[in-house]
């Protein structure tokens, strides 16, 4: 059997896929793989995601220069999600979040509100043009 066709992908044909800072250990971001970004992803060692609102594949970094090079593809207990342990490119430390922060999980519940505890690294205004 295929590797591919182990995993249970959705009604559309897509997974949700975490990325995780092989380093840090840090959760970086969440997203979505096809059949093709997941097999791309495998083939390059470089993070391909599918953008949903686009339709189309996302090379992580094709605009941003924000690169995920990707050391393990992993799938969990249910075949259902993928980890990807990646090293952050394009800033040090590496920004994976399109605010500029390092990662997307930058805010934190405290005080019954939702409350930014990671600084913006670069303006996303100068990220993307």
């Amino acid at each position: 059997m295929n590797w591919l066709d182990q995993i249970k992908w959705d009604a559309q044909g897509l997974v949700p896929v975490i990325a995780q800072e092989a380093s840090t250990g840090d959760v970086l971001m969440f997203a979505w793989m096809n059949r093709e970004a997941l097999q791309k992803t495998a083939e390059l060692q470089r993070a391909v995601y599918f953008s949903r609102s686009r339709k189309k594949l996302w090379f992580k970094g094709e605009e941003s220069g924000h690169v995920q090079t990707v050391h393990d593809i992993r799938l969990d207990c249910d075949n259902d999600v993928v980890l990807l342990k990646v090293t952050q490119l394009g800033h040090e430390p590496g920004i994976a979040c399109h605010t500029g922060r390092h990662s997307c999980f930058f805010q934190k519940y405290q005080n019954g509100e939702w409350t930014a505890i990671e600084p913006v690294l670069k303006d996303p205004e100068s990220i993307y043009k």
